[in-house]
């Protein structure tokens, strides 16, 4: 006669939760790595996921097989080499437009303004994508449209973020978002956020921008939020870290 702990071996349902569950600490520990500390020992691994070490070497044995990890001789983990294919099948399975236009049309419709995202090209900025509201006044600005780096917020957030930092934004650099008030139309107003991919690399700048006497100063750290919470999303699907991101939409909204 069977037990009770044998029947719940030979269970379908029992045997599903068990893989799901096996799953679950597999990617565990595939995410204790990260770019500041790229190799672990089994001790630091176990610390991380809070798995006991005898559970990590048998899932790291199915790992290093798949690929996923390897064993270094000095006897440290790192990440092994198939993520890096993952990791190029889904770039090549969107495009940024996807990512970051449904987010647009989302700032837009909450805010009621003209959401649009700038990258930096040839020492300019350049409007990459755009989402205008159904509104007889906004601010209308035209995809591919080229405009000068030393003004306007998305153009404080490219040179504050962008490898050639400028030491003059260190407030943006720190609060993770800009402002601008007539700087390059007098009568418009914008905010704006930054985007980053994996490694920290700058993507673009998320902006939000209207008419002055609508968007008005006590409005911008609002707008600020809205953007703030939506770089987060972009970011994250760019395989990048929100951790920043989000840290600055806490300060504004403790």
């Amino acid at each position: 006669m069977n037990t009770e702990s044998e029947k719940n071996l030979s269970d379908p349902a029992s045997s599903a939760e068990g893989g799901v569950a096996a799953v679950d600490r597999a990617f565990a520990i595939l995410a204790a790595f990260n770019i500041e500390q790229d190799s672990l020992t089994l001790a630091e691994i176990s610390r991380r996921t809070g798995l006991y070490k005898s559970t990590i070497l048998r899932l790291i044995t199915s790992l290093e097989k798949a690929g996923f990890l390897r064993r270094l001789s000095d006897g440290r983990y790192s990440v092994g080499p198939e993520p890096l294919r993952l990791s190029q099948l889904y770039q090549t399975s969107f495009r940024l437009r996807d990512v970051i236009h449904p987010l647009l049309e989302s700032i837009t419709e909450e805010s009621g303004e003209t959401s649009s995202f700038y990258v930096l090209e040839n020492g300019s900025r350049v409007v990459l994508f755009r989402v205008e509201p159904k509104r007889a006044v906004r601010v209308s600005v035209l995809e591919g449209a080229r405009f000068p780096l030393q003004a306007g917020a998305s153009g404080k957030i490219l040179r504050a973020f962008s490898r050639n930092v400028d030491p003059a934004l260190s407030e943006v650099r720190e609060r993770f978002w800009a402002c601008s008030f007539g700087e390059r139309d007098p009568e418009t107003t914008a905010v704006s956020v930054p985007v980053f991919s994996m490694g920290f690399e700058l993507k673009g700048a998320l902006t939000l921008s209207g008419p002055s006497d609508r968007l008005l100063k006590e409005h911008i750290e609002h707008a600020a939020s809205i953007l703030l919470r939506n770089a987060a999303i972009a970011t994250s699907a760019l395989g990048g870290s929100d951790v920043e991101l989000r840290a600055a939409l806490k300060r504004l909204n403790p």
